[in-house]
């Protein structure tokens, strides 16, 4: 099942670009960028850095998508 996450939105409520949160977390403005578009899943270090900035736990950042949402 596909990696779907709330990137883009969580980002956009804390006024970040993807360069800051990149900074933030220890990547790239490209893997933010390619995570944001579901092209790139992100290590488990990552995806708990990612929530942690945002006060979220892993699974209200990252969800699976179901098959037949697709």
């Amino acid at each position: 099942m596909p990696l779907g996450n709330r990137l883009k939105e969580l980002r956009a409520s804390k006024g970040l670009n993807q360069q800051e949160l990149g900074t933030l977390v220890g990547a790239s403005r490209q893997t933010i960028s390619l995570i944001e578009r579901g092209d790139y899943n992100p290590s488990i270090t990552l995806a708990l850095r990612i929530a942690k900035i945002f006060g979220k736990t892993v699974d209200e950042v990252f969800y699976l998508i179901e098959e037949e949402e697709i």
